[in-house]
């Protein structure tokens, strides 16, 4: 294999290089069968033997009860936005809650109004989504349907550490970006969902695990792609699923099993790889703005500006000559990202703090006096 590059993309992001090593053996011939799991039918033993280790090792490493579904659905989150408020605001004559803490929140919140009554409760868009609400800035509606949460905004750079109280409202959770990048506890959320390019895998699958009361509220007659009880009860194999991802997915959840040793040992080298950079954006305010603020931060999307656009350019190029790839902002706001998901290493992200440490010395001197005269 050529040298790899440091690749800080917000998704489809870098895989662990023993899951790419396992999955090209499976590309070739999966266990003993004579075929690449790329050829072997979704209805097939060796097809379901990958099926149930995928939701046996979400099941392990995640402490998912016995009262959820966990199914393996299409569409990105993208669709999680139509399908959800489909399923559970649809013909409740409630309304859905929604949390606004960035744009895939917002995104979500938009979609549901075609279903029924939505609203914000509460929408950091005043403040730039450069922070959370407090506990007391949430406003939830007496009788919701349900609360929906991001919980990790890719392009701000804002995540939750905790759950919001939602009373007796069944919470909902968008954990794209950030699942399986530590523990949760499943139990304080009706559903869960999350598309795979992030942490879990590649694009083409998306994980939803659902609650079975909550499985019960979804209307009839709804098309059966976008059924979740459909979905459920068919093992997520009303149709022909996407196989190649779902195995992606089953060997990333072996990898931080096997080789990470679980989600609370992930979560460490998480907020380890995390402080390696934001100390460089605090100690050097002066030339590094972080967007989140400091209690809100992401471990997974650092974001940041510099005094200039020409130098956030600059920066971008060095980078790049250096190997490491896809760190300029999402085009809605500008500026830089590096998204350091699980499999992004300790080394890449010391490679990426060197440089900028490198780079404030090179031009911060200058970006200062072209700031006190003008």
């Amino acid at each position: 294999m050529a040298k790899r590059v440091f690749n800080f993309s917000a998704g489809p992001a870098t895989l662990p290089p023993s899951v790419l090593a396992e999955a090209q053996r499976g590309v070739a011939e999966l266990n003993g069968l004579g075929m690449s799991i790329l050829e072997i039918s979704h209805r097939s033993k060796g097809f379901e033997a990958v099926l149930a280790e995928a939701k046996s090792l979400l099941s392990e490493l995640l402490g998912i009860g016995p009262n959820y579904k966990t199914l393996f659905l299409q569409g990105g989150s993208s669709l999680q936005f139509s399908m959800l408020p489909m399923n559970l605001l649809r013909g409740t004559g409630r309304t859905a809650d929604y949390i606004l803490t960035g744009t895939w929140g917002t995104k979500a919140f938009q979609e549901a109004p075609r279903e029924g009554t939505a609203r914000a409760a509460w929408d950091g868009k005043s403040v730039n989504y450069s922070h959370l609400p407090a506990a007391g800035d949430i406003k939830l509606s007496s009788d919701a349907a349900y609360v929906h949460m991001t919980a990790n905004e890719t392009i701000q750079g804002v995540e939750f550490t905790g759950e919001p109280e939602t009373g007796s409202a069944p919470l909902v959770c968008d954990a794209s970006s950030n699942f399986l990048s530590r523990p949760i506890d499943v139990d304080r959320y009706g559903m869960i969902y999350a598309c795979a390019q992030k942490n879990a895998g590649i694009s083409g699958v998306t994980v939803v695990i659902i609650r079975d009361d909550l499985l019960d509220r979804v209307p009839k007659g709804l098309p059966p792609m976008l059924d979740y009880k459909l979905q459920a009860d068919n093992d997520s194999l009303y149709n022909t699923p996407p196989t190649f991802a779902i195995y992606v997915l089953m060997l990333v959840a072996r990898w931080l099993k096997n080789e990470v040793g679980g989600l609370e040992k992930m979560a460490a080298v998480n907020r380890e790889k995390a402080k390696l950079l934001y100390d460089v954006i605090d100690k050097n305010s002066d030339f590094y703005r972080g967007h989140a603020r400091a209690d809100s931060r992401s471990q997974m999307n650092v974001t940041w500006r510099l005094p200039s656009e020409d130098l956030e350019a600059a920066l971008v190029k060095q980078a790049q000559a250096r190997g490491m790839v896809d760190l300029k902002g999402h085009r809605s706001v500008g500026g830089l990202r590096a998204s350091i998901y699980n499999a992004m290493s300790r080394e890449g992200v010391v490679a990426l703090r060197d440089l900028l440490l490198e780079f404030h010395e090179q031009h911060a001197g200058a970006a200062a006096g072209q700031a006190k005269s003008s």
